[in-house]
């Protein structure tokens, strides 16, 4: 282990469209977090923000951007970009600042003002760019990147577009007692089933929307909550940052091609696998240990695979685990208690830290309506395009 850090204060803003500035949402997700640590912005000591590409240059130096916003008071600022992985990455900055000694006390934000529609590049012809070419050269969209997962679990499992309505069912009926949530209305199967096609399997409610919202939090170490009279404070107490491994043998979007380097011995795990073991290693956890989990539910089917690679269940089993009821709130491990993507949507750097706040209050007795009856323990996960793998775990 390399020690932990505490989670000082929580805070944010609701998930929608609210056709105002990422600057705006930030803010008041930092405000809220400050008042839940009981802390003056003069206390902070750093400022870390996730970047958003798509809010023009204030967006690409976020943490400065946010430190403006609230006020110049001297504070250290960085700024962090990972693609969809990106609020893990400034959770991970802000703890290696804390466990450094640069830092007592760090703010740590994410915006995000989202494009109607589905995501796409940030505009220009950029041929040297591989997610550019991905869209321009094989036209595989997000959804239908989702859609090849969602087949490929078909034919390995036997994964049906039923299991997947009832990631969504599951996913809305939390989602609509969350008051951060965009979408706050219980879904049917059949309302699943009735939904546009986008992608083949996956229909309009098997996909995550694009949503403008924002996260916060205060972190510090654990004497600095002690300080601040948090007797027994969330903890953080592992942040996974890892990248793939040669060979590979499902490709992972946007790449486009297998590996180019002679193949070697076969990794432990794949990509994603890797990401919570490399959490659980340095948490000295198990899936055993959760109580929860937040997973990155770009889709149903995702959703169905991050039950697989956090472990919960072995490879092919997560529609079983599903329909057992295990996932879901009662379950033996719920997943996505929040909601997910499936309510929320996505405002890309926001995301990771949504995941940490919801896990700060679950593991706080916070939550109401949906919240996870004794927690101790919960992990994070999401991966950002070009190989960011994070996952996160915290303890109380």
């Amino acid at each position: 282990m390399t020690g932990e850090v505490a989670v000082l204060g929580a805070g944010m803003h609701p998930w929608g469209k609210w056709g105002r500035g990422f600057v705006e949402y930030g803010t008041k997700a930092a405000r809220a977090a400050l008042a839940d640590a009981g802390l003056e912005w003069s206390a902070i000591q750093s400022v870390v923000g996730a970047n958003t590409v798509r809010c023009g240059y204030p967006g690409q130096v976020a943490g400065a951007t946010f430190a403006k916003a609230l006020g110049w008071q001297g504070a250290r600022v960085t700024s962090v970009y990972a693609a969809c992985a990106s609020g893990a990455r400034a959770i991970d900055t802000a703890r290696a600042q804390i466990l450094s000694g640069m830092a007592d006390t760090v703010l740590v934000v994410g915006s995000d003002a989202a494009p109607k529609g589905f995501f796409a590049p940030v505009g220009g012809e950029r041929p040297d760019d591989p997610d550019w070419l991905r869209f321009r050269v094989l036209g595989a969209t997000n959804p239908a990147y989702f859609a090849l997962w969602a087949r490929r679990r078909m034919a390995l499992y036997g994964d049906t577009a039923e299991d997947f309505a009832r990631v969504k069912v599951k996913n809305a009926a939390v989602g609509a007692t969350n008051p951060y949530a965009r979408y706050r209305s219980p879904v049917t199967a059949e309302e699943v089933a009735a939904s546009p096609v986008v992608a083949d399997p996956l229909r309009l409610l098997d996909i995550c929307a694009t949503s403008d919202g924002a996260a916060a939090l205060v972190l510090g170490s654990v004497e600095t909550a002690r300080r601040l009279g948090m007797a027994r404070p969330v903890r953080i107490r592992a942040v996974s940052s890892v990248s793939p491994t040669h060979p590979r043998t499902a490709l992972d979007l946007p790449d486009i091609a297998t590996d180019s380097a002679p193949p070697g011995s076969p990794a432990p795990d794949p990509f994603r696998p890797s990401i919570a073991r490399a959490a659980y290693e340095e948490a000295g956890l198990g899936p055993e240990d959760l109580s929860l989990a937040e997973v990155y539910d770009l889709s149903t089917a995702l959703e169905l695979e991050w039950y697989e690679d956090l472990g919960l269940c072995a490879p092919g089993e997560g529609a079983k685990l599903l329909r057992e009821g295990a996932t879901a709130p009662g379950g033996r491990i719920p997943v996505n208690p929040s909601g997910g993507l499936a309510s929320f949507g996505e405002a890309v750097p926001a995301q990771a830290i949504a995941q940490v706040c919801e896990l700060t209050w679950q593991l706080r007795g916070q939550a109401g309506e949906r919240q996870v009856p004794g927690a101790r323990a919960g992990i994070t996960v999401n991966q950002g395009l070009f190989g960011h793998g994070s996952s996160v775990v915290a303890v109380r």
